[in-house]
């Protein structure tokens, strides 16, 4: 899987080195569920409809950053402008964005606050905080952040915000992904942030395999990389499978970690939704293209992907690199 930015070298960092870092823009953008998204779904169906908008696509947009931007859902724009299970769009296409309507008032004129049946902390955003991660600190649900706090389906939040969160008995874990890879088992945070990416991805319309490999041979081919090892690298880190989520929170196809897609994202250009089976794919391929295009031979670029290219460099392959590199190279000879 690729590993994270190193801040010294701007190149991966050992894949063995304590805990992968999740920026804010990733905690934020992934702090969510599938039983938060269907709430807050269910939450939208009982209130009044509200007036759409109109949204115009921009050059690099994706369903999942307009959802974000407008505070609608990917599926009700995707059933409002009947667009496809992979959710293509086009620059300058005209988009109708379903929004949700404003919350009721009370008759003296002021806005009813939440229901809750529980008291209330106060919890102010920093950098790394995801709605997941602040519910279980609290013993709440991500459901009940939402509700309370009135906010969208993709439980969007920013650093410096300020949130209510109800406190009661913790919420069980989601126990979809284990804690443990290749004999390394990763923190708490982590593997919850994992279990977090993991139900969301279940709760998505995600490509067929065979539609993820043409994925990233066409990604591959558009971004100047090798298709064949493209193609072994995905094959060889989830088997084509967009719901793929691994103990270290490495995310879909290409099996990418969260602060490494952010150096993917810097590397393209724009921010990337690993949760997003295309960004996914670029953020793999940008990230294989330019370990090709920095390291001494294939092999160490290959084991860059996988253990880091900082990590390679000064410490070598470990056997289980050693092994990754074999079958990535035989994958690739055979799809040449």
């Amino acid at each position: 899987m690729p590993t994270p930015c190193d801040e010294t070298t701007a190149t991966p960092a050992p894949r063995s080195s304590s805990l992968p870092r999740t920026l804010g823009r990733y905690a934020v953008r992934y702090g969510t569920t599938g039983v938060a998204l269907a709430a807050a779904s269910i939450a939208a169906s009982a209130s009044p409809a509200a007036a759409d908008e109109t949204y115009e696509v921009r050059l690099g947009d994706t369903v999942s950053h307009i959802a974000q931007r407008t505070g609608s859902t990917t599926e009700s724009i995707r059933t409002a402008n009947g667009l496809d299970s992979e959710y293509r769009i086009r620059e300058g296409q005209r988009l109708t964005i379903p929004t949700a309507a404003p919350a009721p008032s009370t008759t003296s004129g002021s806005v009813a606050p939440p229901p809750s049946s529980s008291p209330a902390a106060i919890h102010r955003v920093v950098a790394g905080d995801t709605v997941s991660g602040i519910a279980a600190r609290h013993g709440t649900t991500v459901a009940q952040m939402i509700s309370h706090n009135g906010l969208g389906a993709d439980a969007l939040i920013r650093v410096g915000q300020t949130l209510s969160v109800p406190t009661g008995t913790p919420a069980p874990a989601l126990q979809l992904v284990g804690d443990t890879f290749a004999g390394r088992t990763y923190s708490t945070d982590v593997v919850s942030a994992a279990n977090q990416n993991k139900a969301t991805l279940l709760s998505m319309t995600v490509p067929s395999k065979d539609e993820m490999r043409q994925i990233v041979r066409d990604t591959a081919v558009a971004h100047g990389v090798d298709p064949a090892l493209a193609l072994a690298v995905a094959t060889q880190e989830s088997g084509f499978d967009q719901r793929a989520v691994s103990p270290a929170n490495a995310i879909g196809t290409m099996q990418v970690i969260p602060t490494s897609g952010d150096w993917a994202s810097d590397i393209v250009g724009r921010e990337l939704n690993l949760l997003d089976a295309r960004d996914n794919v670029t953020a793999g391929v940008a990230i294989l293209g330019r370990l090709v295009a920095t390291s001494p031979t294939l092999d160490a670029a290959i084991a860059g992907y996988y253990q880091g290219q900082a990590s390679v460099r000064n410490n070598g392959m470990y056997d289980d690199t050693r092994r990754y590199v074999a079958n990535v190279q035989t994958l690739a000879a055979k799809n040449r």
